[in-house]
Order: C-alpha cells, then sequence, then structure tokens
C-alpha cells in the first residue's frame, strides 16, 4: 500500500487524468450500445412456473404481458354512443400496434363482464406478444400514448399492468442530488474545509460513475434488473463517500502532527487504506453471497452492487492520494494551516474530548451500559417474528401515476382482487378431466376470499383449459396469499382425485408469492454463508476467535432491528402513508436478501476500522483496556460522522417517490444509525471490555496453520532505548537552516505520563524550525 500511494502521488496529474479518461470513454460506449437492462426471473419447479410455460405452449397470444386500459365517466354511462365510439375507435387502433397480440373490448359479446355495475367504469384487456421484460419501451409507450390521446373533460382513460408500470420506473436522480447535499454538509461540519468536503464526494461519485455506466455495457452479457443502478448508486454513494472520509480524516491528522504531504498520506493509505480494501472487500463478498440463493435477477444486482463497491474502494486508494497531493496542505482549514506555518503542529492521538470521556465511561460502565443498548436491539428486533414477505401492488404507487389511477378506478368499479386474478391453467387431456375441471369452476365460486370465477370452454381439439379466478382482496393482501395455498393445498387436490387433471395456480400475483416462498426457503442458507465468510475473514485479520463471534452477533442484531423498524413503516403502516410511499402492505420479497447482504458489509466495514485500531494499539502494549479505549476514542468521531453522511444519503432516497428504493432507504439508514450509534459506541466496546485478554485469544496450533491476511500496516523499525542509558541524539541535517526549513527526527517516548497507563513506547516526532 506504501508504494501504491507514492506511485499515485507521484503522478498524480497522471492518476487523475486516467480517471477522467476511463469515465469519458465508457461514457461514450454507453451512449453508443445503450443499456439492455432485464427484470426477467425464473423460479424453476414453482407452480406458477408450470403454469406460464403451459400457457406459452398452448396459448401464445395470453402468455405475453396482460395490461389494462380503464375508463370512468363522471356522468352517464361508459355505454353511451359518444363514449362507445371515441373508445371503440381506440381500442382498434392499439389493437394494431405493434407487440400488442389481442385486445378483448367491453363492447364485445366476450367481454360484456368488463363493465361495473353502475355502467361508470369500464376496462378493456391489452394482451402483448411477450412477457413485460423482453417489450421495447417504445412499443409500450405507443399503447400508453394512444389510450390517453381518448381523455376528454368527462371522459377519464387510464392504464394499468406491468408492462405500463416499467415505463414509469425513474431513476430517482433529485434524490442521489439531495443525498449528495445533505453528506457535504455533514462532511463541511466535520472538517471545516471546502476542499477537504469536495475530496470524498468527488471520489465517491467517481466510482459510483465509472460503476453505472460499466454496468450499462455489462447488461448485455448477464442478466442484469432495471433496480441495479439505482441501488448501486445508493450503496456506492454511502460507502464511497466513508472510505473516503477514513483517508481523508487520516491524512489531515499526519499534516496536522507535522508530517509533510507525502508522508502523511503514505501512512494514511498504510493504514486507513488498508482498511478500506479490507472492508470493501467484506462488502463484495457479502453481496455475491446472494449467488447462492440461485436467482438470476439477484445474481445481476449482486455483480453490479460488488462493482460499484470496488470500483469506489479502487478510487479511495489512488485517485483520492492524487487529489490529495494536488491539493497539498490545503486540505486543512486556515486556521490548522496557520498553526503549521507557526511550527505549532497538533498531536496525533487525541486524549481528551467528548469520545474520550464517553470512552471513560463506557470501561467503567460496561455491564450497565451493554444491557441497555441490548435492550434496545432487542425491542427494535422483535417486529421480525410478524415479518410477511410478498409484493406491493400498484395500490402502493405514486398517487400521481396512471397505474395507480387505474388501479383505484377497477378496486372501485370491481373490487380490489380485480387488479391480480389468479389463473387456473389445467391440463385435462380427456373427458373426464375436462368433465372435472368444469366441476372445480362451479366449486371456485363458494370458496371463501373468491369474488368472481370465469372459465371460457376449451377449444375443441385443445387439452388446456383456463379458469381466471378473482380474489375479494388486493394483490397484496395476506388473505389472497392463503387463498392461493388454499386452492392448492385443498381445493384443486380434491378436484383432481380420481383423475389425470392438473391444475397450476398462476398469474403474476401467483408468481410473485412463490419468489416469496422461495426465498423464505433459502435464507438461513443465505445467512449462515455470509456469516461464515465474514467471520473467516475476521479471523484471519485479527487473530482472534472471540471477536468473529461478537461481529456476527453484532451483525445481526443490527439487521433485526433494522427489519425492525422497516416492517413498522410499511408492514404495519406506521407513516408509510405520511411519506406518501402508499398505505400497509408486505415487504418486497427480494429485498431482505439484499438489505442482508449490504448491511452485514457495512456492518463489517464499522467492526474492521474499529477493531483495527484496537488491534494496532494491542499489539503495542498488551492492554486490552488501553487497546479498547484508545481504539474507541480514535475512531468514534470518524465512525459516526461516515454514519451520518449515509443515513443522509439513504434517507434521500425514500423521497423518490418509490415504495421499493424507499423500504432500501429506510432500512440501510435505520441499521447504519443503529450499528454506528449503539452498537460500535456502546455496545462492542462494554464487551470487550468486558473479556478481556480474552479478545485476542487464538490457540497456537490454529495460529501456526493459518495465512497470515493483516489489516495493520507491517511496524516500522524503532530505536530499543536501554533503560540505563539516554537515547541516541539523531544525526544532525547536513543542509543549512533557511526560514521555514524543518528538520525531523523520533525520539522514543513513554505514554504513561500522558494516559495513567502502563508506558508504552511510542514515536514522537520533534520539530525544529530556524528562527
Amino acid at each position: 500500500m506504501s508504494a501504491l500511494a507514492r506511485w499515485c502521488y507521484r503522478r498524480r496529474l497522471v492518476v487523475a487524468f486516467l480517471w477522467l479518461g476511463m469515465l469519458i470513454g465508457l461514457a461514450a460506449l454507453s451512449q453508443g450500445a445503450g443499456s439492455a437492462y432485464n427484470n426477467s426471473f425464473s423460479l424453476p419447479n414453482t407452480e406458477s412456473t408450470r403454469a406460464l410455460n403451459l400457457l406459452k405452449s398452448s396459448f401464445p397470444a395470453q402468455a405475453g404481458d396482460s395490461d389494462t386500459v380503464v375508463w370512468h365517466v363522471k356522468t352517464g354511462s361508459v355505454r353511451d354512443s359518444a363514449t362507445k365510439t371515441r373508445m371503440t375507435g381506440t381500442l382498434d387502433k392499439i389493437s394494431k400496434l405493434s407487440e400488442v397480440s389481442d385486445v378483448t373490448s367491453p363492447y364485445d359479446p366476450q367481454g360484456a363482464a368488463q363493465i361495473s355495475k353502475d355502467g361508470r367504469t369500464a376496462y378493456a384487456q391489452v394482451n402483448f406478444a411477450k412477457v413485460q421484460q423482453d417489450l421495447d419501451k417504445s412499443d409500450i409507450q405507443r399503447v400508453i400514448d394512444t389510450a390517453e390521446a381518448a381523455r376528454t373533460d368527462g371522459l377519464q382513460v387510464e392504464l394499468g399492468g406491468q408492462a405500463i408500470q416499467s415505463t414509469e420506473q425513474t431513476p430517482p436522480a433529485t434524490s442521489e442530488l439531495v443525498g449528495v447535499v445533505a453528506a457535504a454538509v455533514v462532511l463541511f461540519l466535520a472538517f471545516g474545509s471546502l476542499f477537504a468536503m469536495l475530496l470524498p464526494i468527488l471520489t465517491a461519485v467517481a466510482g459510483v460513475g465509472t460503476a453505472i455506466l460499466a454496468t450499462g455495457l455489462l447488461s448485455h452479457a448477464t442478466t442484469i434488473g432495471e433496480i441495479a443502478p439505482t441501488l448501486s448508486a445508493l450503496i456506492g454513494l454511502g460507502v464511497g463517500i466513508d472510505y473516503a472520509l477514513f483517508i481523508v480524516t487520516r491524512h489531515r491528522k499526519g499534516l496536522q502532527s507535522g508530517l509533510d504531504v507525502q508522508e502523511s498520506l503514505v501512512r494514511a493509505v498504510n493504514t486507513s487504506g488498508r482498511a478500506v480494501l479490507f472492508a470493501g472487500g467484506t462488502v463484495c463478498i457479502a453481496l455475491l453471497g446472494m449467488f447462492v440463493l440461485q436467482t438470476k435477477f439477484l445474481n445481476g444486482v449482486a455483480v453490479a452492487s460488488a462493482l460499484t463497491v470496488a470500483l469506489t474502494v479502487l478510487a479511495a486508494v489512488t485517485l483520492l492520494p492524487a487529489l490529495l497531493g494536488l491539493l497539498g496542505t490545503r486540505v486543512l482549514g486556515r486556521r490548522a494551516r496557520r498553526r503549521l506555518a507557526e511550527g505549532e503542529p497538533l498531536p496525533e492521538n487525541a486524549t481528551s474530548g467528548p469520545w474520550a470521556r464517553w470512552a471513560a465511561l463506557v470501561q467503567r460502565r460496561p455491564r450497565v451500559l451493554s444491557l441497555v443498548a441490548l435492550v434496545v436491539m432487542v425491542v427494535l428486533t422483535l417486529p421480525v417474528f410478524s415479518l410477511r414477505l410478498g409484493s406491493s401492488d400498484a395500490g402502493n404507487n405514486p398517487a400521481s401515476t396512471t397505474t395507480r389511477k387505474a388501479y383505484d378506478l377497477l378496486a372501485d368499479g370491481f373490487g380490489p382482487g380485480f387488479n391480480g386474478p389468479l389463473q387456473l391453467v389445467a391440463e385435462a387431456p380427456t373427458a373426464a378431466d375436462k368433465a372435472a375441471l368444469t366441476k372445480l369452476s362451479a366449486q371456485l365460486k363458494n370458496v371463501e376470499g373468491v369474488a368472481s370465477v370465469a372459465a371460457p370452454p376449451i377449444r375443441q381439439g385443445s387439452t388446456v383449459g383456463i379458469v381466471q379466478v378473482v380474489p375479494t382482496t388486493s394483490p397484496q393482501d395476506k388473505q389472497t396469499s392463503d387463498l392461493i395455498d388454499h386452492l392448492r393445498d385443498k381445493v384443486i387436490p380434491a378436484a383432481e382425485k380420481g383423475t389425470t387433471l392438473k391444475v397450476h395456480v398462476g398469474g403474476s400475483t401467483a408468481i410473485f408469492n412463490d419468489f416469496a416462498t422461495v426465498l423464505t426457503g433459502k435464507l438461513p442458507l443465505f445467512i449462515a454463508v455470509i456469516v461464515i465468510l465474514g467471520g473467516l475473514l475476521l479471523l484471519l485479520a485479527f487473530r482472534s476467535l472471540l471477536i468473529p463471534a461478537v461481529a456476527a452477533v453484532m451483525n445481526l442484531l443490527a439487521a433485526g432491528a433494522s427489519f425492525g423498524v422497516l416492517i413498522a413503516v410499511f408492514q404495519w403502516g406506521w407513516g408509510s402513508d405520511a411519506l406518501g410511499l402508499g398505505r400497509a402492505g408486505p415487504v418486497e420479497a427480494f429485498l431482505p436478501v439484499m438489505m442482508i447482504s449490504i448491511l452485514f458489509g457495512l456492518s463489517m466495514d464499522y467492526q474492521v476500522f474499529l477493531v483495527s485500531r484496537m488491534h494496532e494499539e494491542w499489539v503495542h502494549t498488551k492492554d486490552n483496556a488501553r487497546a479498547v479505549r484508545v481504539g474507541q476514542v480514535e475512531t468514534a468521531r470518524v465512525i459516526t460522522a461516515a454514519a451520518a453522511i449515509m443515513v443522509c444519503v439513504f434517507i434521500a432516497f425514500v423521497f423518490g417517490g418509490e415504495r421499493t428504493i424507499a423500504e432500501f432507504g429506510i432500512g440501510l439508514a435505520s441499521a447504519v444509525a443503529l450499528d454506528a450509534f449503539i452498537l460500535r459506541t456502546i455496545l462492542v466496546p462494554a464487551s470487550m471490555h468486558l473479556f478481556g485478554k480474552a479478545n485476542w485469544w487464538l490457540p497456537a496450533w490454529l495460529d501456526r496453520r493459518m495465512p497470515h491476511l493483516s489489516v495493520d500496516p507491517p511496524d516500522e523499525p524503532l530505536p530499543s532505548p536501554s533503560s540505563d542509558s539516554p537515547a541516541p541524539e539523531p544525526e544532525p541535517s547536513t543542509r543549512p537552516l533557511t526560514p521555514s526549513r524543518t528538520v525531523r527526527w523520533w525520539r522514543p517516548y513513554s505514554s504513561a505520563a500522558s494516559t495513567g497507563s502502563p508506558p508504552a513506547t511510542a514515536r514522537v516526532m520533534c520539530v525544529v524550525r530556524s528562527p
């Protein structure tokens, strides 16, 4: 790391132009190639997938995405001649558009049930030739434009469905900007320097920008969902600013202690830079742990997010030292530069101040404080036992969107379940099977939770039939999930008994229900994998059995507490309406695995930065109490500042109007806040005080067999003072002293006098300036 830092410093202009060239080159390639984001995900061996595959083979026209055009009149009826003529002409135009396979009008005999009882709302079903993820957005947009052209003052026309909704998903650029501005304010308050504020932001933006452009190109080679760039920006901005913050803070301390720019930079990268490299690696491993779920959709998001983290780490250890080298001492505030010019360097280690007093309190009262912190985390974790996974429906979309308006019109006119009908796709090869299917259709009308049933007759010569079941509840309601399970477990098996009839429950609602079931089943394995991998890394880094175990417990507590907050806001609805994020509903099915991977990575960051400083002190003093106290004092300020920045960035994404992104924002913001302000400043140091020297214990046989992976930089040789002889005087400089000329040397120094702890050899820099 020292060699890398020196190379970046000496060739700082080259490094800066290399990054600029990489950004411009990727932007040019992206402009030419575009992106190929794909929201498809496969769920092998699930009923909904079997139903979809059966539809594709037997009814290709109905296997594509099915969306709706909904219209509502303020007065009169949709059957009035003027409305009927206008909408019939519009539907004829839509039926002739590219990728539209069929349009079922309520004015045709087969669509007579598509007019509400009060006659003021009607809908047409638009079947696309392909599923949503395979459709070109320009084809979808032509359908939207054609339908919306029919609007008049007395005629409201809206559109709903998965394909229509995909055109409304735009990256929340405003949210990103708000997050960056909030982070800038925190950085300025922390550093008091405009340049020190800008550098972490520039570094993070360079890493994130490069990653998003590269992800767009990568989407041509692998399946990456449309949500990936937004999530990558959310994660990358948070960790990128934090990583740069740690290095800038260490560099500023070096400058304030009297080191020249190059030496301070080398030390910062060789200490905090190593921790950044290790922390970034743990985040990437946690993200790539999603591969154990074997879901293409999540694999793509994992690759995009891990690539973003890797590039932000690269920017922190290459671009940042180059920019710091260009700035020189201007990374310090004016007051600090003036003190240095007057020959008053500041001490590197803080021995007083609020964090020092807090660390002393934690050392004196570890049992009481750890108990209080543990109670808070456990109470916040309790809602996890009521977690319900699923998919929020269009009823939670922003009120201004056409999909939300279409959802509300259909719910008012036909009932909430009309927005998520179930498709029962049946294999009926014999006459007896067809008769059993007809009987099942009649029985379904009497099943609790079923609002209506439509079963068109099986075509002549076909062996596949379709029954559409409309629930009485909305797609995201728990009762709808219970109805799916009831049909699969009891109603359908009873109808199939004694026949060769095979009925599969499908449709978009069933697909998302199966997705939640699959991910819930694999969640324990996923958590075990990332906990074990993270623990092994900490074991190698700190040569301790207890530290990885404590880290695993803390990470699980942070994840559990953040999910408790998430459940209260979104599943219980405590404030979701006030935030404009819709009513109470399930937590998105894929959110737990993604959030847990991100949270484990972020929690590991703080654990590494905190414990690496404690470990560094332990190696030199073998005093656990001192190591824990010094590590807490010297990292608490920067960890809490970094957490405040992350919270600002994450919370900013809540106001983008997209419920899924808002869930990530609130979940990650609460996790980071709890992790930094409760776990890392109270529970971790308190528990380490209680465990004492056991924190650093490792069996000798295991230590000998393990490879060495150290977060700490290699020790520099120190003079070995004799107890009965004075330390040797340094060699005088052969160069003449001139104004502002500084001569530096190191002398052994005992820290006992200033800390009250057992003496520890340290290095004190003496600065002599000529008059």
